[in-house]
């Protein structure tokens, strides 16, 4: 059994739509990161920078922290979506939504969607970076099915969460005709519908 315990945030949906897709079972125990509950002596023990998501694997008993961390491990448990001979390929892509994709548009929802007005600088920097990472990805998914080719892998699961708040973003997805094209590909996926609605509150995917 794996305990996730996190938010519904994109991290978070990052590790429920992988553990759907893999079929393990599972149950969530949710942070409510709007009460610090994350900075609780108890959470920092498994996650020393207070982040959520965080996985134990009561049956194999071990904890991990850090969603990228969380998906390759997963992904070699399972034998899914991290093929072995794909893994230089895959791990690229995958730590590029780490250190770039994830901080860069969250950055964005901050400045543009949460706390609009408050900092010209901030709003229009983070929006200029957030519209060149659609293109990029676009640019990317002219010449590949998925980012990392022909196969859909850890590092499609990892970015799909961020470009699902694309309505908060105002950059306009459908005019990305590549990147609209994956997303509502891996949209129409049964488990990545079920592992998005993280709290099972009847939460959709956001359609372009």
């Amino acid at each position: 059994m794996i305990e996730l315990l996190t938010a519904d945030t994109p991290n978070g949906k990052k590790i429920s739509i992988m553990l759907e897709e893999i079929k393990f079972d599972y149950r969530i125990t949710k942070v409510n990161i709007l009460k610090d509950e994350q900075f609780k002596p108890e959470f920092k023990k498994l996650s020393p920078f207070s982040k959520i998501p965080v996985i134990i694997d009561h049956d194999d008993k071990i904890s991990l922290f850090e969603s990228g961390a969380i998906l390759i491990y997963l992904g070699e448990k399972s034998g899914k979506f991290y093929n072995k001979d794909q893994r230089t390929i895959i791990n690229q892509w995958l730590m590029g939504q780490m250190s770039y994709i994830g901080p860069m548009l969250g950055q964005h929802h901050q400045f543009h969607h949460y706390n609009p007005g408050k900092s010209d600088f901030g709003e229009k920097r983070y929006f200029k970076i957030s519209e060149r990472i659609y293109q990029e990805l676009d640019e990317r998914l002219s010449a590949s099915k998925f980012l990392v080719g022909k196969n859909y892998t850890i590092a499609d699961i990892a970015t799909f969460p961020w470009i699902a708040r694309h309505e908060w973003h105002d950059i306009g997805l459908k005019k990305f005709n590549n990147l609209t094209r994956w997303y509502n590909k891996i949209s129409k996926r049964e488990a990545v519908q079920r592992g998005y609605d993280l709290l099972e509150k009847g939460e959709k995917i956001p359609k372009v």
